[in-house]
């Protein structure tokens, strides 16, 4: 590479097989100077939203892609005035930017399709399920669309441009009566891919249990209260967390995943408990993992969760927080649920929902008290675990909740 030659910098696949990404946000103009690893744009993947750095240290020279608009990987995104050899600054960080030969493999048109003589672009032209989907309504033949996006992508523009009848490209673009048409992109399309494919592929049985929860209330108040938790944020959803994992190591075979394969199926219990949390964020609900929180401490554990939850809603999660989750739990009780049917995360086979707490009478020594009850709802794969074990499981759980393993905690957290 010689002094103050043009390169351009491709979107690179982040280490998850992807293969589009929205632009989210540019960190760089045209004229400014970058350095090698330097932070130049943020992406939105199905998954996560990724910082890219830069892989020369230069100057930037054109943007190729605008905010909001989405790309396969390969395209070009920017064009960079490279001051100093790459090779001189260290190695480019794995997943990011592309070989120098790299080449962008694209389906070809079918034959006998209408093209523009004047164009070399059309036979390698793609669209996406969206705009596939609007052209199918409104009539128009994908093959007649000379594409204008970046990367040879035939955009909604393209289409609508095309359509025959004026009118309902109109309505297909204007809100009618009031309504708002939005598309389904990134995270929600990924998570509503994800929740179909799960409860079309998986038997899912729910079973719920009523439990009380004074005993986990008086520990979350004593932890909160002791030294060695100073500065932790300690919730009932710590506690709850603690009975998965405490259910988790006496029954193994709800932290599996089934798994089919050419020779059948196979059910792979996990070594670790990589917990997930399901998180509202401004971006949808995600589902980033704590890794390997079978092996941690209450401490470690309660803080492990809240950092990924305020990672999450910061919309920081990396792909790597996002997937690798083998049981999860949903705290519904935030929205003033008391409980429901969750939908088990693909890859998994058991979900925990946990529902508010309220006050209600219980019975207690054959008196009726007033005692805090939170409804716990366990969803399972049945393929993995029958009735049976999701019944001890959820059993376990309870009986953590309300007082052995509980008391043993507390005493932990006043020695």
């Amino acid at each position: 590479m010689t002094e103050q030659q043009q390169q351009v910098f491709h979107l690179p696949d982040v280490g998850e097989g992807l293969t589009e990404a929205e632009i989210v946000k540019w960190r760089v103009r045209p004229g400014d100077s970058v350095s090698v690893n330097q932070i130049i744009v943020e992406i939105e993947t199905a998954k996560a939203v990724v910082e890219l750095p830069c892989p020369y240290a230069g100057s930037i020279q054109a943007l190729h892609v605008p905010e909001g608009e989405i790309v396969p990987v390969g395209s070009p995104i920017v064009t960079i005035l490279v001051t100093a050899k790459a090779d001189e600054r260290g190695p480019i960080l794995v997943g990011y930017g592309v070989k120098s030969d790299h080449e962008v493999h694209r389906r070809p048109r079918k034959s006998g399709s209408h093209q523009n003589p004047a164009s070399t672009t059309t036979n390698t032209a793609r669209t996406k399920p969206l705009v596939r989907k609007l052209a199918k309504e409104l009539g128009v033949q994908l093959d007649s669309v000379t594409p204008t996006g970046v990367g040879d992508v035939i955009t909604r523009a393209d289409v609508l441009s095309l359509s025959q009848n004026s009118q309902v490209a109109k309505q297909a673009v204007t809100p009618v009566g009031g309504d708002n048409r939005q598309p389904v992109l990134g995270v929600q399309r990924a998570m509503a891919d994800a929740m179909v494919r799960s409860a079309f592929t998986a038997p899912h049985v729910t079973e719920w249990v009523e439990v009380d929860v004074s005993r986990t209330l008086d520990l979350v108040t004593k932890l909160r209260a002791n030294a060695a938790y100073e500065g932790i944020r300690v919730t009932p959803l710590t506690i709850v967390a603690a009975a998965v994992i405490h259910a988790v190591k006496k029954y193994p075979r709800i932290n599996s995943t089934w798994v089919e394969s050419s020779q059948g199926a196979d059910i792979v219990t996990h070594r670790d408990v990589h917990l997930g949390i399901a998180a509202d964020t401004p971006r949808g609900l995600l589902v980033p993992s704590v890794k390997a929180a079978g092996a941690m401490e209450l401490p470690v554990l309660a803080r492990s969760i809240h950092a990924l939850i305020e990672t999450a809603r910061a919309g920081r999660s990396t792909p790597t927080d996002l997937t690798g989750g083998t049981i999860t739990i949903t705290n519904v009780g935030v929205f003033g649920v008391d409980g429901g049917t969750p939908i088990i995360n693909p890859g998994e086979s058991a979900i925990l929902a946990m529902g508010r707490i309220l006050d209600r009478p219980w019975v207690v020594d054959g008196a009726i008290v007033v005692r805090p009850i939170v409804q716990l709802s366990f969803s399972f794969d049945h393929r993995v675990i029958d009735g049976a074990l999701g019944s001890r499981a959820l059993v376990s759980m309870a009986n953590f909740l309300t007082n052995p393993a509980v008391e043993k905690l507390m005493a932990r957290a006043t020695e």
